[in-house]
């Protein structure tokens, strides 16, 4: 299964979720909704948001909720 972030370049909160994906393992494919008009519609005030297949994860989460949540995907980490 392929995790997806959704984000743009200059967030500080999206390098925050790709930090604590990176601490559990998870190589996220990276999608700047800057590009798309339908994504910056949909997520233009919540990104960074994590999401593999129709579950998503919005920002704020810590490690513990995002560890959880690859859980309850079944999505392995590394912890």
């Amino acid at each position: 299964m392929t995790v997806i972030l959704y984000s743009t370049e200059g967030c500080h909160l999206c390098e925050l979720a790709q930090a604590q994906l990176t601490t559990c393992g998870i190589h996220a494919k990276v999608i700047d909704i800057a590009f798309d008009d339908e994504l910056f519609a949909r997520y233009g005030v919540t990104i960074p948001v994590v999401s593999v297949n129709d579950s998503q994860l919005n920002w704020p989460f810590n490690l513990q909720q995002l560890q959880h949540w690859l859980d309850n995907n079944g999505i392995t980490y590394h912890s």
